[in-house]
């Protein structure tokens, strides 16, 4: 059987050579996408059975990209491939629909190990983040603020972050401004933080957004 992924990515010499690696592989036919707009276009034509996915890519921020992705294909495996590290994106990112994370310094082995177990129907977390997971059952203390937050407030702070107004958000979640106004409270709230200047320099310094 021909394998169809698509690799989105938006620098062409990493496309390429994830493509040329798989290729050499697997019997398989691959897409490619350089910005979220074109792969969302790509899983909306056709099927798939893996998507190989940025999360900096051209018309997203932070994990909205594998958000609106994993709505639009919510049968299709999403192997987040990231240049953030674990710490910072990966439990977000399987919160959120991946079935995968992967950092972009990892071997081809393990990319080709990763793609093989969600091909499978599993997951993939590397044994660092699946420690990172048992000390979540467990109730790790020194888990960073804003994995305190919601799948929404998440969403919300990194629009924040990114310098979008409440209006702005609003219409972009499709949400009321009273409703994202009730969110930014939560969210400094359970961040300790005053304003939205403190939250901005922690998204920065955190590499959220």
């Amino acid at each position: 059987m021909v394998l169809r992924i698509l690799v989105a990515d938006d620098h062409p010499v990493v496309r390429r050579g994830i493509k040329n690696l798989l290729e050499q592989t697997f019997e398989a036919s691959i897409g490619e996408a350089s910005t979220i707009k074109e792969a969302i276009e790509a899983v909306r034509r056709a099927p798939w059975d893996i998507v190989l996915l940025d999360l900096s890519m051209p018309g997203a921020t932070g994990l909205e990209g594998l958000i609106r992705m994993a709505r639009t294909c919510p049968n299709v495996p999403i192997l987040v491939l990231s240049m953030h590290p674990e710490k910072h994106f990966a439990m977000r990112a399987l919160r959120s629909g991946a079935a995968g994370y992967l950092t972009k310094d990892y071997s081809e082995k393990t990319l080709l190990k990763a793609v093989r177990q969600v091909l499978a129907g599993r997951r993939y977390v590397s044994s660092s983040l699946a420690e990172r997971l048992v000390s979540d059952l467990v109730g790790d203390a020194d888990r960073p603020p804003h994995d305190t937050l919601s799948k929404q407030e998440y969403r919300v702070m990194c629009l924040i972050a990114s310098g979008k107004t409440v209006s702005q958000i609003a219409e972009e979640l499709c949400l009321s401004v009273k409703t994202v106004s009730t969110y930014r409270v939560r969210i400094l709230d359970k961040m300790q933080m005053q304003n939205n200047a403190e939250l901005t320099r922690y998204c920065i310094a955190n590499g959220l957004c």
